[in-house]
């Protein structure tokens, strides 16, 4: 059996209520990642999110390299888009219980990031739960301590663009390889996953419902998708 917690990357979008639809169909858990600029662009469809049950953490405001900001302008970025989030959630009727985050393309922050880590913990953000993960590299590259929400297996799905050469084969192809460079195997039993796709609208334009296609795929091999736990951070 192999296990895994979703994470969605960059609502809102205006597939976001589809994808929000299809996880409830399939009575599958997610915690979706917030876009300040894209909030604002789709305000009434991260509302929809919050109002079906979808837990919503911050992916930073303007969606930057953080290896490429001072410290100062990092927090600004964090902050600025937990502003949007309180808004967004007291318009939705929706207490906020979980204030996970995750930095945009994983970027930790370069030289920065202790300093970052120290002020999530600070400002109470909570970890999701990672004590289910064995994998070796997850604790050489310091993933069981770190605050932030990093991930297992990435769909790369966002490759999929006009002239691009990367199709949906190529992330069926990567989802069933049993012997990855550099990762896990998707589907090797006894496995944990934190799972990372996005909701990007350009996508959806080139293969409708991809979400869809790709998360079947899982169920269909027996992926249990369960509900996230979190952990509140520790100063």
């Amino acid at each position: 059996m192999v296990k895994a917690v979703l994470t969605i990357d960059d609502i809102a979008s205006q597939n976001t209520p589809a994808i929000v639809d299809y996880l409830k169909e399939k009575n599958i858990p997610v915690i979706m990642f917030a876009w300040g600029e894209k909030v604002k662009e789709f305000y009434d469809n991260a509302v929809y999110a919050l109002q079906n049950g979808i837990i919503v953490g911050n992916h930073s405001y303007s969606h930057p390299a953080f290896s490429r900001l001072s410290y100062e302008e990092g927090v600004e970025e964090i902050e600025k888009n937990e502003e949007l989030l309180d808004k967004l959630y007291k318009d939705a009727g929706v207490e906020r219980k979980y204030r996970p985050f995750r930095f945009p393309y994983g970027d930790k922050g370069g030289d920065n990031k202790e300093a970052f880590q120290k002020y999530l913990a600070e400002k109470k953000f909570d970890k999701v739960c990672d004590k289910q993960l064995s994998y070796s590299w997850w604790k050489e590259h310091g993933h069981y301590k770190d605050i932030d929400t990093f991930w297992t297996f990435d769909f790369t799905e966002y490759l999929i663009r006009k002239d691009s050469g990367f199709t949906k084969e190529d992330v069926f192809k990567r989802m069933d390889d049993p012997e990855p460079e550099g990762r896990e195997a998707l589907f090797r039993d006894g496995g944990n996953h934190l799972l990372l796709l996005h909701a990007h609208d350009e996508t959806e334009e080139l293969v409708p419902e991809y979400y869809r296609l790709f998360l079947d795929h899982l169920l269909e091999r027996g992926v249990v998708f369960e509900k996230p736990g979190f952990i509140t951070a520790e100063v």
